[in-house]
């Protein structure tokens, strides 16, 4: 827990960035878990995983814009991807995922409504193609301003969906309702730093948290999205969607690109819908960071790669 956190402390660090960035062992990862830094290296990346029977969810990376023009060119950047997933017949099997600051929510009083304004853009550009769009959820202060744009645009876009992270002590309350609403609800363990007053800390009580959650999204009226590399809380949701009633196409999987590839095909090849969570970009360091926080066999790996200025 020490060294997860000392990693998302990192991620935020301006310094640490700059020495990551001219660390070969880093772009080693870099490779690994972003596909590019272009929509067309995405684009390309869809392809491939749909050859394999694969779906995918696409993030553009960055977030925290600190102007309303880099807003407007996050937004910009999604009309662009969608048009080239269209172009290349691959719609049917990506969607688009968007972290709502990364189109303006949090720049000053008048970021809800710059977001919401270049959310409704995205998700009509998306519904034009035939695909949809998710929120990503951030950390525990977008959490509420996240749900509320996802009220707010669902009454033009009702396949918008969202991500909530089983660490946060509310985010059962959270599922209770979107589960009513008949949301489509990415289920994730969360990958920000907890505040021990409002998060659970210690990794069994996240799992116990995401398995009571997930137990409320297949019971009820959403579609559940589970998204985990845990064996065991696969073989949970594959559990409860048999008792519930679910078929196949009544929840999906989602694993991060780069991560279990050979369980992915595994999945997908018994029969499950298994969509792979694939980030492109220049801006990768923080998304990089934490997908390294969320596994412990690659914490010493980071702290070689920050150390290492090549």
């Amino acid at each position: 827990m020490v060294l997860r956190n000392a990693l998302l402390a990192a991620s935020g660090s301006g310094r640490l960035r700059a020495a990551v960035e001219r660390s070969a062992a880093a772009r080693s990862m870099v490779r690994r878990f972003i596909a590019g830094e272009e929509a067309d290296d995405a684009v390309r990346t869809v392809g491939e995983l749909a050859g394999q029977g694969l779906l995918a969810t696409v993030d553009r990376l960055g977030e925290d814009v600190g102007h309303p023009a880099a807003a407007e060119e996050a937004v910009r950047g999604y009309l662009g991807l969608l048009e080239r997933l269209d172009d290349a017949g691959l719609t049917g099997a990506a969607e688009v995922s968007v972290k709502p600051s990364a189109v303006g929510l949090a720049l000053g009083p008048e970021g809800g409504a710059l977001a919401r304004a270049g959310l409704d853009r995205i998700c009509a550009a998306a519904a034009e193609v035939g695909t949809t769009v998710t929120l990503d959820m951030e950390d525990e202060a977008a959490v509420e301003p996240t749900l509320g744009l996802l009220r707010a645009l669902r009454e033009r876009h009702p396949s918008l969906g969202v991500a909530v992270q089983s660490y946060l002590r509310r985010t059962e309350d959270d599922v209770r309702a979107l589960a009513a609403q008949r949301v489509r609800v990415r289920l994730v363990k969360g990958a920000y730093a907890p505040d021990p007053e409002r998060a659970h800390t210690a990794r069994r009580d996240v799992d116990a948290a995401y398995v009571r959650c997930l137990r409320t999204l297949m019971a009820g009226e959403a579609y559940p999205m589970v998204a985990t590399h845990d064996p065991r809380l696969i073989g949970i949701a594959r559990a409860l969607a048999a008792r519930y009633g679910r078929d196949r196409k009544g929840y999906e999987l989602q694993m991060i690109y780069g991560a279990r590839p050979d369980e992915q095909l595994r999945l997908a090849a018994a029969g499950e819908r298994m969509r792979v969570y694939v980030p492109y970009g220049r801006d990768w360091y923080g998304y990089l960071l934490r997908r390294l926080a969320e596994r412990p066999a690659n914490v010493g790996f980071a702290a070689r790669s920050l150390a290492t200025r090549d």
